[in-house]
């Protein structure tokens, strides 16, 4: 069987996934996502989309729409919203993924029966408890007994994206399947915090965005009495370089609350990768202000960061499009997995290492990365 690498993609969003899969050598056959938005960006880019909500769209529907038979596809990848599991807010773990959206993607694979599945989430999936059971479970426990009842051999774990060449911080949980046993594995990181070669250390922001910071475009506006405050702060900082006898007034009520607080009154550092990006860039507990202008990253930056191409173009408000990016997988982030994936598939993942106290350094890494598989 020929498989070109088709590739169905579910819960799509602006197709940072895919597009880095694309890159790896794959082809998307078809996306699908209930936001209107995105799924005008998916057809305003030429790719063919299924909208609506996946409770109520048929396997067999998204198989056709593919072009494809049941077992041909080489991959369905996505990520199912789990947002109680996220650590962005309140970590409640109370939902079980039995009845979440996650049993849809399962639904999908099951019915389709692709060679490879590739699952995103949040890293709060990691560590997620159910509640209401007894005992308590793992949410991780029920994911891998679902795949595993499928018959999928799985290898899962917590990656950042800017050990990948992503200018920015993003760590997200990964989990590969494969229906035939293959020896898949997560993708070796690319670059690193301190390196001897330049062009395998971290990619700063200052890289990536300092030569576009003047143009115009899409941008979100932070309110005067937002830049009262953050006209104090500079490059790197946060509400802790405001001055103490203001630090009150400008925190209101967040000013007696715990953790850490990061986000507030954030100016961001042209000689770091950048924050995860958020869905809004001017949010109180989320600000995303530009290193040296007193605005917030705007859409065309947020876009590059992320890696999109250039002549990418998203669809709706510019709201909308800020949320788009911010949901989005790093393209270059999504490629590396799509390497690894295809080494396997092609039978190019064979390493030669050196021997090392009784293991070998490759083993070292994998064993590094590689939280848990079966």
């Amino acid at each position: 069987m020929s498989y070109n690498y088709k590739v169905i993609s579910l819960f799509s969003g602006a197709m940072g996934l895919d597009l880095g899969l694309i890159d790896a050598g794959m082809n998307i056959t078809i996306g699908q996502d209930f936001d209107k938005f995105c799924v005008e960006t998916m057809k305003k880019n030429k790719h063919q989309a299924i909208a609506g909500d996946i409770r109520k769209i048929d396997a067999e529907k998204i198989l056709s729409y593919s072009g494809m038979t049941k077992g041909e596809p080489f991959l369905i990848c996505g990520g199912p919203p789990c947002q109680p599991f996220s650590t962005a807010g309140k970590r409640l773990g109370i939902n079980d993924p039995r009845g979440s959206l996650f049993m849809d993607f399962v639904r999908m694979i099951d019915f389709i029966r692709p060679r490879f599945f590739l699952m995103e989430n949040v890293k709060g999936l990691m560590s997620a408890r159910i509640a209401n059971t007894a005992p308590l479970g793992s949410v991780l426990e029920v994911i891998l007994k679902e795949f595993y009842k499928l018959g999928y051999k799985t290898v899962y774990g917590v990656l950042d994206a800017v050990n990948y060449g992503v200018p920015q911080f993003r760590e997200r949980f990964i989990l590969i399947g494969s229906r035939d046993n293959e020896d898949i594995f997560l993708p070796i990181p690319t670059n690193f915090s301190m390196h001897q070669d330049i062009n395998m250390r971290w990619v700063t922001l200052g890289e990536t965005i300092k030569e576009m910071e003047n143009a115009d475009g899409d941008c979100a506006s932070f309110s005067a009495e937002r830049l009262k405050y953050l006209h104090m702060v500079p490059q790197g900082g946060n509400w802790h370089d405001l001055p103490v006898n203001i630090l009150k007034q400008a925190m209101g009520g967040a000013y007696e609350s715990g953790g850490g607080k990061v986000g507030f009154y954030r100016r961001l550092s042209y000689n770091q990768p950048a924050p995860t990006l958020v869905t809004s860039p001017v949010q109180k507990a989320t600000m995303m202000c530009h290193p040296v202008k007193d605005r917030p990253l705007s859409v065309a930056e947020y876009a590059r960061i992320q890696g999109f191409p250039t002549d990418w173009v998203f669809q709706g408000t510019t709201a909308a499009k800020y949320r788009q990016i911010g949901n989005a997988v790093p393209v270059k982030f999504a490629c590396e997995i799509g390497k690894a994936i295809m080494a396997t598939a092609n039978g190019t993942a064979i390493v030669k290492t050196k021997r090392f106290r009784g293991t070998s350094i490759h083993n070292k890494i994998q064993e590094a990365l590689t939280l848990g598989g079966n």
